[in-house]
């Protein structure tokens, strides 16, 4: 059976490569769009339940767009409805948000008026230049806060861990709110590492089983929730018991979410 979250087939429309191996009234290539504001959730179903959240700049391909809600797989394949007003034609980002988060301002004057706040990962595009700030059409964000696309970060950890104390938020993939498996997107994507959007995908996609003492960047996986490795003893997560992401020694993380009915470990897994 094909995975609903990866297949972008609806029964009305369907992607152009399925035709054949799923029905629908009609397939097509679909058109690229982009999100454009700083967090856009991704429906199971319009007016559904959040599955996962985009971020703007990122690129989508639509297949429908029917009653204000459009039918879109995601960058990582992941699928599911946008509303259509969060989206406009597909731009050619340049930098993202490589801090925690940052402001879009509107002079190139920290002290004029903030016009977006913008979390990590947002995607914009450059015009100009200046001395402290680049010129987006957002407004003037520091130079300091933005990197470019073709430079992406070296460590995933040290990315998960600008996530600190952000809020747990269930399908969340932003500073203002994340859950287990957008932290481990956050860190892999800002490196350059495809990641998949959900923890049993990451569980199945990312990395090889290993043994043996731990070592920073590993990821650990339970039923339905992950965590990355920070040393030898110490994981960092996105949990509903911190409701936060917490550091947390790996045995007292191990025996907590046992007790709790999480049960044990399901795989361990090494990016190379």
């Amino acid at each position: 059976m094909m995975d609903r979250r990866l297949t972008p087939a609806n029964g009305r429309v369907a992607a152009l490569h399925l035709a054949g191996s799923v029905v629908a009234d009609r397939y097509l290539e679909g058109w690229l769009m982009s999100v454009a504001v700083p967090v856009a959730d991704l429906h199971g179903a319009p007016d559904g339940a959040r599955d996962r959240q985009l971020l703007l700049g990122a690129a989508v391909t639509v297949f429908e767009d029917r009653d204000g809600w459009s039918f879109v797989q995601a960058a990582d394949g992941y699928v599911g409805y946008l509303r259509s007003d969060l989206m406009w034609p597909a731009a050619d980002p340049t930098h993202f948000v490589a801090t925690t988060a940052t402001h879009a301002y509107e002079a190139e004057d920290f002290k004029s008026r903030d016009l977006l706040h913008l979390p990590f990962g947002c995607r914009v595009t450059a015009t100009a230049e200046r001395r402290k700030f680049l010129e987006t059409s957002y407004g003037f964000i520091p130079k300091k806060h933005l990197r470019p696309l073709d430079r992406p970060m070296a460590d995933p950890v040290t990315v998960a861990q600008l996530h600190f104390g952000v809020p747990y938020l269930w399908g969340g993939n932003s500073t203002l709110g994340i859950d287990c498996s957008g932290l481990v997107s956050a860190g892999l994507r800002a490196c350059g590492i495809d990641c998949p959007a959900d923890s049993d995908m990451q569980r199945d996609g990312l990395g090889l089983p290993f043994e043996g003492p731990y070592r920073r960047g590993d990821l650990i996986f339970w039923q339905g929730h992950v965590g990355m490795m920070v040393d030898a003893e110490t994981l960092i997560h996105a949990n509903a018991h911190h409701m936060a992401v917490a550091y947390e020694p790996i045995e007292t993380a191990l025996t907590r979410i046992e007790v709790q009915g999480g049960g044990a470990i399901l795989a361990q897994r090494r990016l190379a």
